[in-house]
């Protein structure tokens, strides 16, 4: 059957792209530009040169308009933040005196100013920098950047969309800036904002803009009465303006819900909406609300956030619905594609009959061009594609890797008890002291060591065959002699063996599991030049054999000191892959959870008597809407303790998490029932010692006390004063001392001496305390 042709031809666009380029370019001038072997006029260069290829790509696939502005050299939060003026009393003379090292000044810091917090952005593991904003910000207008990457666009002869964060959004992801009442809302600055935005509004419209696109994905999360009126009165405002381009707002990452009746009434011309599995509802809810006469409607019915090909037939069954609710219906991706990798064609070492499974964002770009192809001129326009879409939807339904009898019946048979330790927290930790014999204020680190240029370098001669297997791993071997050396000199009280084997947290253990793949260039960005290749789960998962052991038990020979075993969690090991999408995420946690069981249980019986689980991604995959919540709650917390419960009570287990707002989630971090807990802490200046005891948590904790995402070396009093606050929400007898995070992005000089300055501030804390407490 022929679908019926749209009244004017489908236009396919994106929202936004991956900006590293394929061989991670951008990472590699910044960088160079911060230890001076790149001039500012290079990277600048390279910027632009990327922007090109990424547009030329875009255009040459067939995509009718093309973002700009989505291209960042750090963050887009912090990009808006630049474009308002919202600059930081104590950046601003680093921003006056060279714009682009101000700009590093405010994602990094200096040693002299520390920089904006992080966290992340929605439910993904991309990090913005948070804006900081108070009753005093003035706003003012500064669309360089914008305008200049417009004029770019239309320089090559492309149909450009300038992408903006918009005014909503960007005051719902701000906080209270420094010495500001913690209960002050930048949302209430909305009335001093909204003039900026239309000064820039009218830059792009005088530069060439036809259409500008204002992102609003906070809309998609439960909004107060009162948000919602803001919004309708921003898009009111903004709306009205004579002197401005077409405004396309687009929401994405889940349902519009409330927010759709808002901007439908608005006089924008356009809306983009997520019609994937994650926003479900919203085409019902389109239908209820009337539709969108007069309007623009983008659809975004190709998930831009996982990796498997696109159902063209669903596709275009959803689209086939949207035409008769708005005046013109173009095609698009669900989100930004900055969250999936560049081109599942540069993956050689993946089978063939699996890599047609994939799309990254090149393949994704291309399935929006036949889905706007066919949704113009019908499906006998794009006969071949369906055919050939059909035959990979089934060859992956019917693959061997996505099932595994054993693994099914395991998870079947799992019961109440698989899930509890044998005895409580209270008992517990009575005979963890006794067996381990910690000081008060116990200090350790997160898990890794800086990966040094020898370690990366002795990996590539391994892949080359430069050396052999052994050869390697006895510069493992030393790696990890040196580590534990430096922390017994430091005076740290619970070691870690540094992970230089590790190449990744996730892709490590992925490489060890069945029903995972690994990719060579998949890489996705986390934060400013951090990228992360997410393995892929594709099947059911089993632990074929040891994973962690054998360091572990090696690292524990050379040292008297208790070492950690360290794991990353089942709720992490998904939320930092791209994960299967044909069966419920508990099913594929559960599984997960329990080949980390057996490695829990195999580092305990070789000796191992601290075990850490990181559940980093535990908040960040948290619904975005509260009714959602309970739900992925309950199987998160359950696979945690699945994976931990089988060890004695006088194993110590651990967890962490960080860069993410944990006062949300206390209940839930209480019920994994770990024993120590460490956050990230230092820029939030232990916001979540104080979210923790309000709660009541009862267990050990360890907010951290160095942000290891800045280059800053915390002095001794800098973590002493830390760790003050910490007391005074956390008693010394539950608290810990770490930095926020592991320290594989940091360089050895900074590592040692930001170390030595926690073990210190440790001391002369303990030296502080009552003689009942010590």
């Amino acid at each position: 059957m022929t679908a019926k042709p749209a009244a004017a031809a489908a236009r396919a666009t994106v929202y936004g792209y991956p900006r590293q380029g394929q061989n991670r370019e951008l990472k590699k001038a910044i960088e160079g530009y911060w230890k001076g072997r790149v001039d500012a006029d290079t990277l600048r260069q390279t910027a632009a040169e990327l922007r090109r290829e990424t547009w030329q790509q875009l255009a040459e696939a067939g995509v009718h308009e093309v973002p700009t502005g989505d291209f960042s050299y750090y963050d887009h939060v912090l990009d808006t933040s630049v474009m308002v003026g919202a600059v930081p009393e104590r950046h601003r003379e680093a921003v006056r005196t060279d714009a682009l090292d101000g700009y590093f000044a405010m994602a990094r810091g200096t040693q002299d100013v520390a920089p904006l917090e992080m966290t992340k952005w929605f439910d993904t593991n991309y990090h913005y920098l948070v804006p900081e904003l108070g009753p005093d910000t003035v706003f003012t207008a500064d669309s360089a950047k914008q305008v200049a990457e417009l004029k770019e666009a239309l320089a090559l002869g492309h149909t450009p969309r300038p992408v903006l964060v918009g005014p909503v959004t960007y005051l719902l992801l701000a906080k209270a800036a420094p010495g500001v009442a913690a209960d002050f809302e930048p949302l209430t600055l909305l009335d001093r904002l909204l003039p900026v935005y239309a000064e820039v509004l009218a830059d792009l419209r005088a530069a060439g803009a036809e259409w500008v696109q204002l992102d609003e994905p906070a809309l998609v999360q439960d909004r107060t009465p009162a948000e919602l009126n803001a919004a309708a009165r921003a898009y009111r405002e903004l709306g009205s303006l004579t002197d401005r381009s077409k405004l396309l707002v687009a929401s994405y990452f889940g349902r519009l819900g409330e927010a759709l009746a808002v901007l439908a009434k608005s006089p924008v011309e356009g809306l983009a909406l997520d019609f994937t599995e994650s926003g479900a509802g919203n085409l019902a809810d389109l239908a209820a609300a009337g539709g969108l006469p007069g309007k623009r409607l983008v659809a975004g019915v190709v998930n831009g956030r996982n990796i498997w090909i696109n159902d063209y037939e669903k596709s275009l069954a959803t689209l086939g619905t949207l035409l008769g609710l708005a005046d013109h219906v173009d095609v698009s991706a669900s989100s930004s594609l900055l969250h999936v990798p560049l081109d599942a064609g540069a993956e050689h070492d993946i089978d063939p009959q699996i890599a047609r499974w994939l799309a990254f964002a090149k393949q994704k770009t291309q399935e929006i061009v036949v889905l706007a192809r066919g949704l113009s001129g019908g499906t006998d326009a794009i006969a071949a594609e369906l055919a050939a879409n059909r035959a990979d939807l089934a060859s992956r339904a019917d693959a061997v890797i996505t099932r595994d009898p054993a693994v099914r019946a395991r998870t079947a048979a799992i019961t109440d008890a698989d899930g509890r330790r044998s005895q409580p927290y209270a008992e517990r930790t009575v005979a963890q002291r006794a067996h381990l014999g910690l000081p008060l204020l116990p200090t350790t680190t997160i898990g890794s060591f800086p990966q040094t240029t020898e370690l990366r370098t002795a990996r590539a001669d391994l892949r080359a065959g430069r050396i052999d297997e052994a050869g390697y791993e006895e510069r493992i071997k030393d790696e990890i002699r040196e580590v534990l050396s430096f922390q017994e000199k430091a005076g740290i009280d619970v070691l870690v063996h540094g992970e230089p084997e590790r190449n990744d947290m996730v892709q490590y253990f992925a490489e060890q599991l069945t029903g995972y793949l690994a990719t060579q260039h998949g890489w996705v960005q986390s934060y400013g030049t951090r990228y992360v290749r997410p393995p892929v789960l594709a099947g059911d998962i089993s632990r074929p054999e040891p994973m962690t052991v054998r360091w572990t038990t090696y690292a524990q020979s050379l040292t008297e000191r208790p070492v950690k075993g360290m794991l990353t969690g089942p709720v992490t090991m998904l939320a930092w892959s791209f994960v299967r999408d044909d069966q419920p995420l508990g099913e594929t946690a559960r599984q997960v959870a329990l080949a980390l069981r057996d490695e829990v249980n195999d580092l305990e019986e070789n000796g191992t008597s601290v075990i850490q689980v990181d559940e980093p991604a535990l908040r960040e995959t948290l619904p975005l809407r509260a009714d959602e919540h309970a739900a992925y709650l309950e199987w998160a917390t359950e696979s945690f303790r699945l994976a931990t419960s089988g060890v004695r009570p006088d194993t110590q287990i651990h967890t962490h998490m960080c860069y993410a707002e944990f006062g949300d989630i206390v209940q839930a971090i209480d019920d994994l029932d770990a024993d120590v807990i460490s956050l990230e802490a230092a820029r939030s200046h232990m916001q979540v010692a104080r979210e923790l005891a309000a709660h009541g948590y009862p267990r050990e904790a360890g907010p951290g006390v160095y942000d290891i995402h800045s280059p800053r070396i915390p002095s001794v009093e800098e973590a002493a004063a830390l760790l003050r606050k910490g007391l005074e929400a956390i008693p010394a007898t539950r608290l810990w001392v770490n930095p926020d995070c592991g320290l594989k992005t940091r360089g050895w000089p900074e590592t040692r001496t930001s170390l030595e300055n926690l073990v210190a501030a440790a001391r002369e804390i303990r030296a502080e305390l009552p003689t009942e407490a010590a």
